[in-house]
């Protein structure tokens, strides 16, 4: 069987250009905001009980649900 590949290249002005940095901007940030939460919320569950301390680790309500993929899509 024969598998035909084929590559565009784009070339954008200025303008374009400028749109398309934004755009990326805006998902970078959404990212990495939501695998923030992710990460905190790990973090706040991960000490034993008895040596836990307040300065250094985060303090997230025990009964907050895990933000998993669907739940910060809705967001």
């Amino acid at each position: 069987m024969l598998t035909l590949t084929y590559r565009y290249r784009i070339y954008p002005d200025l303008q374009q250009e400028l749109q398309m940095f934004e755009w990326l901007e805006s998902c970078r940030k959404v990212y990495n905001y939501a695998l923030r939460e992710r990460k905190d919320w790990i973090n706040s569950r991960k000490c034993s009980v008895n040596a836990c301390s307040l300065h250094s680790e985060y303090v997230i309500p025990a009964d907050a649900p895990y933000p998993d993929y669907y739940r910060q899509k809705r967001r």
